[in-house]
């Protein structure tokens, strides 16, 4: 007896859904059914419905909802993400959803709440989260008491943004035919900022799932060069609700700097001992005393990035099957919620606080 496919649908189908998450998609073909692609470009969403064999393809984002599909991807510019997603939800569908997660850290939590009513899954797009050596840094944390009370965490990222955040050119993984439009990046009124939204949402996502912190106060500088809309350059100071501080530091590299290999480290201190990930140089050790003294014996490709995790978690989600959500929608609200008090911070000048504190988190 044949099994049905899960019936797939895409709102937003922008270059990053088109080179990575439907290509990772493809590798489902046997269980999951293309059936209906979003895009605003009547063109473009045609040449997408064609190329990977959607059986619809429309500009009204509310087709997608109307065909009730068992998974839906959700790649639409952020400011849009709470709308899109909540609705799918409310249709029953498991959703993947780009990150950053929302802009206001209200929706955030609001999208929580709807992931507990509905009982269908959100998962981000934190591929990081997903790589075994980042999931093998989890378990150092958790196993054993971790590292104990966490005091201090230094997060540093730095990618090749500089071109795509002013304007100036694209993205290394673009796809080569669908150019990042600029109201997904680089306008603030839709991308709701720069290089914190474009890439600082990974680092806290990698660095929060790790942790379990949630941010209670944030203070801001951020500088936009080359006459930028947004800013490409961010430092951060953050007080944790736990009372541990740290910093989170971004910066938007040349095209072609480093091969454009994505740089980010965590470094957490605790009680116990600390903990450093450091993706760029495939480095992950763990002290907690000279007896206790652990390095992960690493390739040298395991800090890449690849977003197969969360579509493979997504169609697990549809088939009813086991699986671990690394990036859930709890952990994206943590993420918004400190961005948000930064945007915040450099705006005003001041230390920010987390605006939706009295929100549990789940």
């Amino acid at each position: 007896m044949a099994v049905a496919k899960l019936r797939l649908g895409v709102i937003g189908a922008g270059s990053w859904t088109v080179s990575s998450h439907l290509p990772n998609l493809e590798r489902w073909r046997e269980l999951v059914d293309f059936t209906i692609v979003n895009r605003r470009n009547p063109e473009l969403v045609w040449k997408i419905k064609e190329e990977f064999g959607f059986r619809k393809a429309t500009t009204n984002w509310e087709d997608v909802i109307a065909e009730r599909c068992d998974i839906v991807v959700v790649g639409s510019p952020v400011a849009k993400h709470h709308l899109h997603a909540k609705a799918a939800l409310e249709a029953g569908s498991h959703v993947l959803c780009e990150k950053p997660f929302t802009i206001d850290p209200a929706d955030s939590w609001d999208l929580v709440e709807a992931v507990r009513r509905t009982g269908k899954a959100v998962i981000i797009a934190y591929g990081w989260n997903y790589r075994p050596m980042v999931v093998q840094a989890h378990q150092l944390m958790h196993e054993d008491g971790g590292i104990g009370d966490l005091e201090q965490m230094t997060i540093q990222m730095a990618s090749a943004t500089r071109e795509l955040l002013s304007e100036t050119g694209t993205y290394p993984d673009a796809d080569p035919e669908l150019i990042p439009q600029a109201e997904t990046w680089s306008r603030p009124e839709t991308s709701g900022g720069g290089y914190g939204q474009a890439q600082l949402t990974h680092a806290l996502g990698v660095a929060l799932w790790l942790t379990g912190l949630r941010g209670q106060e944030a203070f801001a500088f951020m500088s936009a060069p080359l006459g930028a809309k947004v800013e490409l350059h961010d430092a951060i100071s953050v007080r944790y609700t736990n009372g541990a501080i740290g910093s989170l530091g971004g910066g938007s590299t040349h095209l072609g700097a480093g091969n454009n290999r994505h740089q980010l480290s965590v470094r957490a201190i605790g009680s116990r001992g600390q903990l450093m990930v450091d993706l760029e140089r495939n480095v992950l050790w763990r002290y907690r005393s000279p007896t206790d003294d652990v390095t992960i014996p690493l390739d040298h490709d395991a800090g890449l990035y690849d977003c197969r995790g969360p579509v493979d978690a997504v169609v697990h989600a549809g088939l009813g099957r086991p699986y671990s959500n690394n990036s859930p929608a709890e952990l994206g609200a943590r993420t918004v919620e400190i961005l948000d008090a930064a945007y915040r911070s450099a705006k005003s000048g001041r230390v920010e606080q987390v605006s939706t504190l009295s929100l549990v988190a789940g």
